[in-house]
């Protein structure tokens, strides 16, 4: 089925049944990934509260290999019935790319599978094997526009049957936005804080909700970039208090030196200047980013970006064999690239 846009999710999922059964959910906002990964589980018909018919790993259990994934999916449960397995912080594994290509070729089985996974790119394994088969549907999650903040905030306010000043919608809105579960959780707050009121003022989005408008992977990488030490450590801080976890910027700082790396390349090889290698490799970066990487392109070299990407994929296998060290091994690296990239 390719892929379902951000819009087109709600009408998708009010589909009974779901025409697939094996699903891929990714994108920078994790709360977004999450919520939409447990509406899902919930249109699967599989009972959520039953252990035997709902397996959840991470999708280091599955890594290189994809008879994991495989017998998951054709175990028979206990008391018979349908299945949901349901795999989190999914990545580069070969396993789960793999195994989709495997299940492809299967009869669909009594199995729902749902991936959970962080930003990957156009030509990343595990996107390109759920996009490329008619059994699977890949839904991207990216941070909402302020069409989509307006109406998660009347969905929330008007839960309580609370109504919203300009001036606070404005404040709000400016606050709100970079992870869907933040900010949801922070409109519920914000209800829950004024209920018993008929009208939210600017006065109340003041004085309880926080800045929830940025917990983003792009944030701390693009702190990393521009050598900004007290950048990165705000945006880790907020990334840690919205449970997203650490590993997943390490991962994005290492595609980010990789695609430094295929840009600088470019440049040294024909002689060009930053922008045209941006042009014909950096075409999917955001607007806003552009000129934080072409600046990097223009401070960092060759060597200098690829002994950089090697010391990330470095951390990278450290965290993975030493699961309970994984956060102080990622932002010790990456600490050290923001220092490296401070000194250029």
């Amino acid at each position: 089925m390719a892929e379902v846009k951000s819009h087109e999710f709600d009408a998708f999922l009010k589909r009974k049944p779901l025409p697939v059964r094996l699903f891929l959910i990714y994108g920078p906002d994790r709360g977004l990934v999450s919520e939409r990964a447990a509406a899902l589980a919930a249109a699967s018909g599989v009972a959520l509260d039953d252990a035997f018919s709902v397996v959840k790993l991470d999708a280091g259990d599955i890594g290189s290999q994809p008879g994991r994934l495989i017998d998951e999916m054709n175990a028979i449960g206990l008391f018979g019935g349908e299945r949901l397995i349901w795999i989190r912080n999914a990545g580069s594994e070969k396993g789960l790319s793999d195994g989709l290509d495997i299940l492809a070729d299967m009869p669909a089985g009594p199995s729902t599978l749902i991936i959970e996974a962080g930003d990957l790119k156009k030509g990343a394994a595990l996107r390109k094997a759920a996009e490329s088969i008619s059994a699977a549907v890949a839904i991207p999650c990216y941070a909402d526009d302020g069409r989509a903040l307006q109406v998660l905030i009347d969905q929330e306010l008007s839960a309580e049957n609370l109504r919203i000043s300009p001036a606070a919608r404005e404040r709000l809105v400016e606050t709100i936005g970079g992870d869907r579960l933040a900010s949801r959780n922070e409109v519920r707050k914000l209800a829950l804080y004024c209920r018993g009121k008929e009208m939210v003022e600017e006065q109340d989005v003041a004085e309880i909700v926080g800045d929830a408008s940025a917990i983003s992977t792009d944030d701390a990488v693009d702190a990393i970039l521009k050598g900004d030490r007290d950048g990165f450590l705000h945006a880790i801080q907020k990334i840690v208090s919205s449970k997203t976890a650490v590993f997943l910027v390490l991962q994005g700082c290492l595609r980010q030196f990789q695609l430094l790396e295929l840009m600088r390349a470019e440049m040294d090889e024909k002689r060009v200047p930053p922008a045209q290698a941006m042009a014909s490799l950096g075409r999917r970066l955001h607007f806003r980013r552009k000129p934080i990487v072409e600046n990097a392109l223009r401070t960092w070299t060759g060597p200098a970006i690829r002994r950089e990407t090697q010391r990330l994929q470095a951390a990278i296998l450290q965290s993975r064999q030493r699961p309970a060290l994984e956060d102080t091994i990622a932002v010790q690296t990456m600490l050290a690239t923001v220092l490296q990239s401070a000194r250029r």
